[in-house]
């Protein structure tokens, strides 16, 4: 079946709506100040998505784990998106923290997200380590917490792909 051939069968699963948890990953920020979590969520519920959960944790493995551990084993939840965390530096602990998780990895999402940072900041993007995976029949995104990289990872890749991989991965329990 091509590509077009399976989206047109997909397409009635494909529109419906999706339920996320959203983190953000912060040593400082709270829900008033959390600019990049009320981003994403305003994308989310524009797009006609459903929050299950949105949270804060402090950049630490243990609160990002337990996040993750309620989220996966949440059935009402499909995807689990955090903001945040992903960077280089000694704090930055998200990525290692959440890929332990994946039973398979996109590493498309890394990639096009990297090639789209790099159209906008330039060799900066070397140093974004956004990654995507998928666990217990959900999937896992990690993007920067800055405000375009979550607008960026939202709009561009995620929102235009939810409902097709949330669909591919029900289909296949």
């Amino acid at each position: 079946m091509s590509h077009e051939e399976h989206l047109k069968y997909a397409s009635k699963e494909i529109s419906k709506p999706v339920n996320v948890a959203v983190l953000t990953v912060s040593d400082t920020r709270t829900k008033d100040t959390d600019e990049s979590g009320k981003i994403l969520c305003e994308i989310l519920k524009n797009k006609g998505h459903n929050i299950v959960y949105y949270e804060i944790v402090k950049d630490e493995k243990k609160e990002i784990e337990n996040f993750v551990k309620k989220a996966i084993s949440d059935e009402n939840v499909d995807v689990i998106i955090t903001n945040g965390g992903t960077g280089i530096s000694k704090r930055d602990v998200t990525i290692e923290t959440i890929s332990k998780f994946f039973e398979k990895t996109l590493n498309g999402f890394g990639e096009i997200f990297r090639y789209l940072s790099y159209e906008e900041i330039k060799s900066g993007a070397i140093m974004s380590r956004a990654t995507a995976g998928v666990c217990n029949g959900k999937a896992i995104f990690s993007i920067p917490g800055s405000p375009n990289a979550v607008k960026l990872a939202a709009d561009k890749i995620i929102i235009p792909e939810i409902s097709h991989i949330v669909w591919e991965l029900k289909r296949q329990m």
